[in-house]
């Protein structure tokens, strides 16, 4: 049987809400149309039916079944009443995934009724700091955005971004009782953080915090973590041999870091966001994926010697992915040809592999698919 692909890891956005991306601005890569139109377009090597004949570019064993999206940032602020920023934005952005997955398109957004089958979970933004009062006023306010409970259902987890935010913000009270109350709520956090931009230190405060939120709540009303791109490690350091890596200070931190998050149970790590780690690849010609799969493997083999298959899940980062891997039109299914040789390097069974590419998905996040 063809294995279900679920892209743990995808943002939309029409070019009518550009204005309300807090990271947009006039020289940005991303400032165009990110539509589902756009998301088919890049993934469209792909079948996204176990009874449709594969392309000749892609694997028969595959196919497309959705994928989670992930927010994407809006301009935001902890206080609802905050008249320049507010919660207004985000909100606006899960009418948009509500008109998606009820398959009421407005016209330039981008997607189609067909689509709505595609969208099996939702991660919004949530003002996890501001601490559970907060965040249960701002879920409240969310449900009413979703209208139906075929939408709600899907609002699986929230993420708030931390890769950007000053050093402490993740030991603030609030924030630790934000996570806490997620947990009783059987939400997921999807935890964004940076190691090569952002700096070894926001891993660990994020092994602090974890440890803290673990040993503060009861064994079932733990969080699930789920940890976005690797923690987006320096996939530029100097490479020329397995060693050069693995005697690096950098890589021993960090793979010393992503050890001590996956000590807990509830974590979980997604293999995606490399190809704007790594140094940019070009449209054309296609690159060396043997050179590229040996330049990550002392990373992905960290990931899965602390994870282990059972917890590592396929992402895209589309369209971020875009940005450094050549394009549109290759990018996609550039690193899911990475994806397929890490896992055949790895020499994990089908039934792991089947688990990377969509059922640990379908687990951390509680799919139905």
């Amino acid at each position: 049987m063809p294995i279900p692909i679920v892209d743990s890891h995808i943002h939309l956005f029409p070019q009518t809400h550009l204005s309300t991306l807090a990271w947009h601005g006039p020289d940005n890569p991303l400032g165009a149309q990110h539509s589902i139109d756009e998301y088919r377009a890049a993934t469209q090597s792909v079948p996204t039916s176990p009874d449709q004949t594969a392309p000749s570019t892609s694997a028969s064993s595959t196919y497309l079944r959705g994928f989670v999206f992930l927010e994407t940032d809006r301009i935001s602020s902890l206080d609802e009443n905050d008249a320049a920023r507010g919660w207004t934005h985000a909100l606006d952005e899960l009418s948009l995934l509500t008109r998606i997955v009820l398959g009421e398109p407005i016209p330039g957004e981008g997607h189609q009724p067909e689509d709505r089958s595609l969208c099996l979970g939702i991660v919004p933004w949530a003002p996890v700091p501001a601490g559970p009062d907060a965040l249960a006023r701002y879920m409240s306010l969310a449900k009413q955005r979703a209208r139906t409970d075929e939408v709600w259902k899907k609002v699986r987890g929230v993420r708030y971004l931390l890769q950007d935010k000053p050093a402490g913000t993740m030991f603030a009270p609030g924030f630790i009782d934000g996570l806490k109350w997620l947990g009783r709520q059987k939400l997921v956090f999807d935890l964004g953080v940076d190691a090569r931009q952002g700096g070894l230190w926001q891993l660990r405060e994020a092994v602090e915090m974890m440890q803290k939120v673990y040993d503060e709540s009861k064994e079932e009303e733990r969080v699930v973590f789920v940890i976005n791109h690797l923690c987006k490690p320096n996939l530029r350091l100097p490479y020329s041999s397995p060693e050069s890596i693995t005697t690096h200070p950098d890589f021993i931190e960090w793979k010393t870091l992503i050890t001590a998050m996956a000590a807990h149970p509830t974590t979980y790590m997604k293999l995606s966001g490399a190809l704007s780690e790594l140094p940019p690849l070009s449209p054309t010609p296609e690159p060396d994926i043997d050179a590229l799969v040996d330049r990550l493997q002392p990373w992905t083999d960290a990931v899965f010697d602390a994870f282990g298959p059972e917890r590592v899940l396929f992402g895209s980062d589309w369209p971020v992915c875009n940005i450094g891997g050549g394009g549109n039109t290759v990018s996609w299914q550039r690193w899911r040809t990475i994806v397929e040789a890490v896992l055949d390097r790895r020499g994990l069974t089908d039934d792991q592999k089947a688990g990377v590419w969509g059922g640990v998905a379908v687990k951390a996040y509680g799919l139905e698919i």
